[in-house]
């Protein structure tokens, strides 16, 4: 990384320096951690609702930092005159510290000048971005977010991780409100934006899906006239979220047996897929391997087709994908004689119902029996209760033999009447607990599915298991 000082005085304006202070001709990194590799950085101080990076301004100089940017009002008088005659580095007042820290990343990556990829929705975020990446990697290096650096501070932090040999970016975008998805395609700036869908997570937090179509459709605020927007055809409510900010171009994808049962008027599918389990099959006659199960990562992949086409990425090139996820998603493992799906890193109402479809194909075609763990899907708001019965219900319907709820009172409540006559039904108040009822009902053969949202924390289930069934493998 070069960012030249030069630059940084046409951003920011001239910085305070001591006098005799040399300014460096440019920095070859940005830092928020002053625990990290500091040497020749620009080290920048961000401010939280716990936290204030300014206490380690002057220590992030002793490290090696080159220069440092402050927030106005955080160090004034004495103390803001004897850090700048101390460090002997120049020292940038801004506003915000974080606002300028998002400057900066949009401008390396408009220096950059390489493709931008945005992803967000109410669900499979990572997922996609994962097939996106995987999609790409025959253009050059990708890089792409990692973790949960999907917010504030994560977009730009992701944005400055790539360099000169990078070909593409793919940056995951999440939100807890209006307004921050806004914020971060600014940030990045994409080329092509993609949305996989309008779901209810967090809808305790934004009220409707109506306003969550509204935050989610923010994302075409970053696209340029040019720009190309990805979305799945079919969902009314999307299309009338994006009618009120978005002319540009829309590619919209499907599964062929879908289409049929799409609401009359809504625009025509551009990429159709059809799923032939273990393989999707595109209209033009390439069969692409699923590198992941279920009729939601079928969508998913074409969902990333469509972003590798239009960056120059023919869909013959991406028949034999190789995708591999973060902890806690779309996992599977096989502990003795037990199959396991691991999907407890988070769940969202529309996540916990594709989950449990996949637990119920997965059954049907290798026999055994099938146990699904559902834990709160957390922030719901008021419809908590009837959501969660939603998801309960589903599993009654699909015919599995137990489910198991890890959830708060009211909840477990709601989801235990909706689910009334499945073979086992039990509520355990910990996964702790959870565990030893499923040591209780699982026999060699069976499937036992995961699902929860966070905070649950049901991962801890998983090694429980291990200690009586087997390593996992």
């Amino acid at each position: 990384m070069l960012l030249p000082f030069e630059t940084l005085c046409q951003l920011w304006g001239e910085p305070l320096m001591a006098p005799g202070t040399i300014a460096p001709e440019s920095f070859g990194s940005v830092s928020t951690d002053s625990r990290g590799d500091l040497a020749g950085a620009l080290f920048v101080p961000l401010v939280g609702e716990t936290f204030d990076g300014h206490r380690f301004v002057a220590g992030a100089f002793s490290a090696g930092a080159a220069a440092a940017l402050l927030q106005k009002g955080r160090l004034e008088g004495a103390d803001l005159a004897e850090l700048v005659a101390s460090g002997g580095r120049p020292i940038w007042l801004v506003e915000d510290t974080l606002v300028a820290y998002q400057q900066l990343a949009l401008l390396w990556r408009r220096r950059l000048g390489l493709a931008v990829v945005a992803v967000t929705g109410s669900a499979g975020k990572t997922t996609t971005r994962e097939l996106i990446k995987a999609a790409l990697a025959s253009l050059g290096p990708v890089v792409a977010s990692s973790g949960n650096e999907n917010n504030d501070v994560g977009v730009p932090l992701t944005l400055l991780k790539a360099d000169d040999t990078t070909a593409a970016l793919v940056v995951e975008m999440g939100m807890r409100g209006l307004g921050e998805i806004d914020r971060l395609t600014r940030c990045a700036d994409p080329d092509v934006a993609v949305i996989t869908n309008i779901g209810t997570a967090h809808i305790g937090r934004l009220g409707s899906r109506e306003a969550i179509g509204q935050a989610k459709c923010e994302i075409t605020t970053g696209l340029g006239p040019d720009g190309v927007l990805v979305i799945p055809a079919g969902d009314p409510l999307l299309e009338q979220s994006l009618g009120t900010v978005w002319g540009g171009r829309v590619v919209r994808i499907a599964l062929e047996d879908e289409l049929a049962g799409f609401p009359a008027g809504m625009p025509a599918a551009d990429l159709v897929g059809r799923l032939e389990d273990p393989r999707l099959t595109l209209a033009g006659g390439e069969s692409l391997r699923l590198p992941l199960e279920g009729r939601h990562n079928a969508r998913n992949l074409l969902l990333a087709v469509a972003v590798a086409q239009e960056l120059g990425v023919p869909a013959a090139a991406l028949g034999d994908l190789a995708v591999e996820l973060p902890g806690g998603r779309a996992r599977r493992w096989r502990l003795g004689g037990v199959e396991l799906l691991d999907e407890t890193y988070n769940a969202s109402p529309e996540a916990v119902l594709a989950a449990l479809d996949l637990l119920a194909a997965t059954g049907a075609a290798g026999g055994g029996r099938r146990f699904a763990v559902l834990g709160t899907m957390l922030e719901l708001g008021e419809r908590s209760l009837e959501l969660h019965a939603q998801v309960a219900a589903r599993a009654g319907a699909l015919d599995l033999d137990g489910l198991l709820i890890v959830a708060a009172e009211a909840e477990a409540q709601a989801m235990e009447t909706a689910a009334a006559g499945m073979p086992r039904l039990q509520r355990a108040a910990s996964p702790e607990a959870a565990a030893a009822v499923l040591l209780k009902w699982l026999e060699p053969g069976d499937r036992v599915l995961l699902k929860a949202s966070r905070g649950v924390a049901l991962e801890r289930v998983i090694p429980l298991l291990e200690a009586s069934l087997g390593p996992a493998t």
